[in-house]
């Protein structure tokens, strides 16, 4: 114990001196500054290095590349385990049989011959450890090839790859050595092969170092395409990489990947994971179990994706591709709108670009109700399939040329007079003939030098008077958008900031979203307008290198003959469309046809009904299959002995004895029945069939979208 009463190294505590009371006698030490911390490792570059050498072979439509291993395209016959121990047990006696008759001498002595004539004549009778080890191995030779004989006579080998130590445990995968530098992605071996060995230097550098992502890669990629097909010089793209490396060619939003992600994506191939395809007899060998990966390659044929509330259209078939799309377009390779229903979960408002928000008060941006056009003929024609495209004939050869030429007449004189289009207010004026507003167009022509434009107004007004003009319904339809929710939108003054669709020729991500709660009918039709402005606009692009995809989570009373007509011209375009349906009852029977054949892909979820499951089954067609018809005939025994052993076997069995008749033949029969796809699709699972730009097929096959 020390002096001043503390305790001593065995814990005891006597005579304690107490302490006087009041501030300690020595003063209590400052705490220390906080250490500086130490800034954080670098990242690694392993793991990005890891994902850009994983091979991506060639595959299959709709198969999931990175990584995939290909399978047969036949699956093999497997023998059932019970025939195959059975087999395998009676090879073993009849090797154990062959053996014990050659060692008891039954069948002579000739398989001794070889062995007497390799020894010497004196070690015929061993006397000798030689003669008996020579001796004793030529017995072990024959007795290994007999047990080979009948090991691959018993599958031996089978079972021990299906039983044995093998199907224990799962083997790690190979590593695959690194590849060769003139093969080496990361490398950048096609920057060397021109002689920018400066700027693939700096990127494989950046590559090493964890400064690289994967979009970064596929942007610097996109530029380098364009380099090569010459729209951008040599030296801007090595002074551009020499300068920011891995940074190099920004997005215009100088955004390198998104601010989060919910799926699988590989940008090298372009291709997002929405799950794996089921492991079920009904889908081809050479898909099963395979990853299900979507593509430009696949989404430049349309995708139509139909299946009631809650099977998982948006949640795992909208949201990933809006996502996909989103980074491809960071990558300078796409240009997407997304357009949904207010808090649908199409992404946060950080994914995009611009975020229209239509009857938000607090949106940034506006929407173009005429699509940027000049022209008041095209801008009629949109808008006309906007205002009442679904209530034209449903017929594929239906049109709404009646309701453009009506715009057209009042769009062309208001433009020449006030050199922009009416605002929304202004058109449904002059839809009803105001006298106030008619009578100032009017007025603003005379004495213009657009006669033309006079007898357009001329031939308004006598048409008016006609019964069945359209124009009432017109302004119907118009007035739908001149509610006070949407009285700071639809500008034309501009005062507002105006999204254009026109806009496509660059890689911009665009959010719409819909005031559907409290404006169903208006957020229907501008989903029609958006539809028609899309169609239009990616067929007059100059530059369609760029992939253009619009994705709409609700195509309800969008699909008419018009919109099946631009979905169709969409490939030709390097364009795609994704439309997700509740049920085909939302679109008319004489364009259901049409429809599912204007999409090259269609998805059927789970909870479909028999009605939409036999227009799937129609458009999926028939396939030959091998049907086994099994007969099962009793035997009638005639004889006492015969009879005897049928009633032996069935003592033994419990059933009569029968002879088994099968009969194969080939038939014709729906590849997915309307009942199958009503009850047979498990919850989280579709089928899809898929087709390529390049018009590759791939039947439709069960996916398990949780995969």
């Amino acid at each position: 114990m020390d002096s001043d009463g503390t305790q001593d190294a065995r814990g005891t505590q006597a005579n304690p001196v107490p302490r006087p009371a009041g501030p300690p006698l020595i003063p209590a030490m400052p705490p220390r500054p906080p250490a500086e911390q130490a800034p954080p490792p670098r990242p690694d570059g392993t793991a990005f290095l890891t994902w850009l050498r994983t091979p991506r072979p060639e595959a299959l439509p709709g198969v999931w590349r990175f990584a995939h291993r290909a399978r047969p395209e036949e699956e093999p016959e497997v023998v059932p385990a019970r025939q195959l121990f059975s087999g395998a047990v009676i090879a073993f006696l009849v090797g154990w049989l062959i053996w014990s008759l050659l060692w008891n001498g039954y069948l002579g002595g000739w398989w001794l011959l070889p062995l007497y004539a390799m020894i010497p004549d004196s070690w015929a009778q061993p006397h000798s450890v030689a003669s008996v080890v020579v001796v004793y191995a030529y017995y072990v030779l024959i007795a290994l090839v007999i047990l080979v004989g009948v090991g691959r006579l018993g599958r031996w080998g089978e079972i021990w790859r299906r039983f044995g130590p093998p199907a224990w445990t799962r083997t790690a995968p190979r590593a695959e050595p690194p590849p060769a530098p003139a093969e080496d992605p990361a490398e950048w071996p096609q920057l060397r092969a021109v002689g920018a060995t400066d700027a693939a230097d700096r990127l494989a550098g950046d590559a090493r170092a964890g400064l690289m992502r994967d979009v970064d890669h596929a942007r610097i990629s996109r530029a380098w395409q364009g380099v090569r097909t010459g729209r951008h010089p040599l030296a801007t793209f090595t002074g551009a990489v020499l300068k920011d490396g891995a940074a190099a060619c920004a997005h215009p939003s100088g955004a390198r990947d998104l601010p989060a992600r919910l799926a699988s994506h590989d940008l090298v191939t372009g291709q997002v994971r929405l799950g794996a395809t089921a492991d079920d007899a009904r889908n081809p060998y050479a898909y099963r179990g395979a990853g299900l990966g979507l593509g430009p390659d696949l989404l430049g044929t349309s995708l139509l994706a139909v299946g009631p509330p809650g099977s998982g259209k948006t949640g795992a078939v909208v949201r990933p591709l809006a996502e996909s799309l989103c980074l491809n377009a960071l990558a300078g390779r796409a240009a997407v709108v997304v357009v949904g229903a207010a808090g649908a979960g199409l992404g946060p408002a950080d994914a995009y670009d611009v975020v229209v928000r239509i009857g938000n008060p607090d949106s940034e941006y506006d929407l173009d109700l005429y699509g940027g056009t000049g022209d008041p003929d095209e801008a009629a024609a949109v808008l006309a399939e906007a205002l009442v495209g679904d209530l034209t004939d449903p017929h594929p050869s239906g049109d709404s040329r009646r309701s453009t030429t009506v715009l057209a007449q009042l769009l062309g004189p208001f433009r020449a007079v006030h050199s922009r289009f009416p605002s929304v207010p202004e058109l449904r004026q002059l839809l009803d003939m105001a006298p106030g507003p008619w009578d100032a167009l009017r007025t603003g022509l005379q004495g213009s030098g657009h006669e033309s434009l006079l007898r357009e107004l001329d031939a308004r007004e006598r048409q008016a008077r006609q019964p069945g003009d359209v124009a009432a319904v017109l302004a119907d339809r118009v007035a739908l958008l001149d509610r006070p929710a949407f009285a700071g939108f639809f500008d034309t003054s501009g005062r507002s900031r105006p999204f254009s669709l026109t806009a496509l020729d660059h890689p911009v991500r665009v959010r719409v979203d819909l005031p559907e709660r409290g404006h169903a009918d208006a957020s229907r039709m501008l989903a029609r307008l958006v539809l028609a402005q899309f169609t239009a606009s990616v067929a007059a692009r100059e530059d369609r290198s760029l992939f253009a995809c619009l994705v709409l989570d609700d195509a309800s009373a969008v699909v008419t003959p018009e919109a099946v007509r631009g979905i169709q011209r969409l490939r030709s375009a390097n364009a795609g469309a994704v439309l997700t349906l509740r049920t085909l009852d939302d679109v008319p029977r004489p364009l259901r046809g049409p429809l599912l054949g204007a999409t090259g892909c269609r998805m059927a979820l789970s909870g479909l009904t028999p009605w939409d499951g036999q227009d799937f089954a129609e458009v999926w067609g028939k396939e030959w299959i091998e049907a086994r018809d099994v007969t099962d005939r009793q035997i009638i025994a005639e004889t006492p002995a015969g009879k005897a052993v049928h009633m032996l076997r069935r003592v033994i069995t419990g059933k009569a004895p029968t002879a088994r008749a099968v009969t194969v033949r080939q038939v014709e029969r729906e590849r997915w029945s309307a009942s199958e796809l009503a009850h047979g699709v498990p919850p989280g699972h579709a089928v899809l069939s898929l087709t390529t730009v390049t018009g590759e097929h791939a039947p439709p096959l069960l996916v398990d979208l949780r995969g």
